[in-house]
């Protein structure tokens, strides 16, 4: 079977939820406001493509690829990361939904997630080695055998963190937030 290649194009408004995304490889394209819930992009693959303001929720991608790729004001519910290839898997998000995500075993040294919310999500068994959570939200997240060293926590709130679990050298919190890493020890904490 012949696989498509699209270089330098400009999809905007289109509902691939309707009318299926052609499988194949886009390279330096842009996703305009599209519509990709419940769309199956698996195999297809991405290199350098923005998605602004796209809603991807619950989209199935297995063994998608997803290399430099940037979400700005997505919509990213429920999607399982973690089934994506993971040769050259590089993401960055801005202003975007990833509530109920999951990145299990995905390498992710130095993404950035900014202004986003990251609520009941999955990092277990990440590498998030200098990766900056810019003023997410990360309640109810599992990180749990993750890599987390010089990741920046500074601006995250709502994390909860068991630093016996996880590799945190270097990491960077700030108060006060940083009391996310003592949940485990139930004790009570007064101003």
């Amino acid at each position: 079977m012949e696989r498509n290649y699209i270089e330098d194009k400009i999809f905007e408004q289109t509902d691939f939820s309707k009318d299926p995304l052609s499988p194949g490889e886009y390279e330096n394209c842009q996703f305009l406001q599209c519509n990709f819930s419940d769309a199956d992009l698996s195999g297809t693959s991405f290199t350098e493509c923005t998605f602004t303001g796209c809603n991807m929720s619950m989209a199935k991608m297995i063994k998608t690829g997803l290399r430099d790729i940037a979400f700005r004001d997505c919509k990213l519910l429920g999607l399982h990361f973690d089934h994506c290839d993971p040769f050259l898997f590089e993401v960055s998000f801005d202003t975007c939904t990833l509530n109920l995500s999951s990145f299990y075993k995905q390498k992710l040294k130095k993404a950035s997630f900014k202004d986003c919310s990251i609520t009941e999500a999955d990092f277990t068994e990440v590498d998030l080695t200098g990766a900056v959570f810019n003023n997410c939200d990360l309640a109810k997240t599992v990180f749990e055998n993750t890599i987390l060293e010089k990741t920046d926590f500074r601006t995250a709130h709502n994390y909860s963190i068991d630093p016996e679990l996880n590799r945190i050298k270097k990491a960077k919190f700030a108060i006060p937030a940083v009391i996310g890493l003592l949940d485990r020890y139930d004790i009570d904490i007064e101003e």
